[in-house]
């Protein structure tokens, strides 16, 4: 494994790097479109490429529910499957033990779940997280970890550290051994592939702190930041990194898992970490709302019925240099599916849009100014609803819907 980190920024703890995998080069700071069975909800391979996309995300337990791992192995890993080139990064269903919550009970090896499709009971343990990951053969692979709900009491939160430190150690021990099975039996679809801590804590200053430096004692590739975006208020959310950033190495890469709102993502980007992943971009397409630089549009109200600009004028994805606002519009009310279709596409582009510039602004010194001209443009909008006269009626469910029927993500 090799991280370079090649610059740094002097007004922040900002910093780009290329973080070297199996399946090529990612340039830090760096967007994940979330793929979690295997595909990016209403955006294909080939936009994905054309748009510069370096690596995916896919979720190891819903791939385990579906397809099973038994047809990963046939095709020859999520690579082959999905016929993705580049990189991968599957979290290892430990999301799932906080959202799943009702469907679950946790032990001292594991999470008994029940199959949210149909029902069947099935054990996801440490040695069952990297078997499962192996048998992907994701480039990043993550740690099986606790992520406790907001609020969380001191006592659960330090539950939740310790279980999560103790099931780190566990994987890290189980990988070479499970490689090395899958590599006898021909089946082993990425020969190295990296692991990842994950930082848990809560809303916890000294768990953060006590977790961060418990996992970098034990030693990974990478280090996550878990357990934020579950709820709890922005300025919280930032503490939560805060509090685990500065004990974690800084020749390895820090990732902020399930963040975030644009704005959010820069101020992560000032607070020294590198990789990033949310649902917000396609989630948000479905429900009619576009990413700008200015902000969101609301494309469902009637303020943009005879709009004749692309979403942004300066974008050169395809949606933009081919289609109106009006016209996007009239498929979203029309619920014609090219409508979710062209938002995801630019939604998507826009994210891995900022992370670039992002990236360039630290390599030119000159990230001070973007982030506080971002932060000076960007329109925070805390009606996601896109309502227009009569409301909004998306057979696709409300935008704050987080249920696995809705997303399954």
């Amino acid at each position: 494994m090799s991280f370079q980190l090649t610059h740094t920024d002097p007004s922040s703890r900002a910093r780009a790097g290329v973080l070297q995998t199996e399946h090529g080069p990612i340039e830090t700071p760096v967007f994940m479109p979330v793929g979690t069975q295997g595909s990016v909800k209403a955006v294909t391979q080939r936009d994905l490429e054309e748009m510069g996309t370096q690596i995916l995300l896919g979720n190891t337990y819903h791939l385990f529910v579906r397809p099973g791992m038994d047809a990963m192995r046939q095709f020859g890993g999520l690579h082959k499957f999905m016929n993705w080139k580049g990189p991968i990064l599957t979290d290892s269903g430990g999301f799932q033990v906080f959202s799943l919550a009702k469907l679950r009970k946790l032990t001292h090896d594991g999470v008994h779940f029940r199959s949210h499709i149909s029902g069947a009971p099935l054990f996801l343990g440490t040695r069952e997280a990297i078997e499962m990951q192996v048998a992907l053969g994701s480039d990043v692979m993550m740690v099986l970890d606790e992520c406790p709900p907001w609020p969380c009491e001191p006592g659960a939160a330090r539950d939740a550290v310790e279980r999560t430190v103790r099931w780190a150690a566990d994987c890290k021990r189980h990988y070479p051994e499970l490689s090395a099975e899958a590599a006898a039996k021909g089946q082993l679809p990425t020969k190295r592939q990296l692991l990842f801590g994950i930082v848990q804590g809560g809303s916890h200053v000294a768990l953060r702190r006590e977790c961060a430096e418990r996992l970098v004692e034990i030693g990974f590739d990478g280090y996550a930041i878990g357990g934020v975006s579950v709820g709890e208020p922005e300025n919280e959310m930032m503490l939560a990194v805060e509090s685990a950033e500065p004990y974690l190495p800084t020749d390895r890469p820090r990732y902020a898992m399930g963040l975030g709102q644009p704005h959010q993502l820069v101020e992560m980007v000032a607070r020294g970490i590198d990789m990033f992943d949310c649902v917000l971009p396609t989630r948000m397409a479905r429900h009619g709302t576009a990413y700008t630089h200015q902000g969101q549009l609301h494309l469902k109200n009637a303020v943009y019925q005879l709009d004749q600009r692309p979403l942004e004028e300066t974008c050169p994805c395809y949606a933009c240099r081919n289609f109106t606002r009006g016209y996007i519009r009239h498929l979203l009310k029309a619920q014609e599916i090219l409508g979710l279709m062209l938002v995801s596409l630019h939604n998507s582009h826009f994210y891995l849009t900022l992370m670039r510039e992002a990236r360039a602004a630290i390599i030119d010194g000159t990230f001070a100014h973007f982030r506080s001209t971002f932060r000076e443009n960007y329109r925070t909008n805390s009606d996601i609803h896109n309502t227009d006269a009569k409301g909004d009626n998306s057979p696709f469910g409300s935008p704050h819907d987080n249920t696995l029927t809705e997303e399954q993500e």
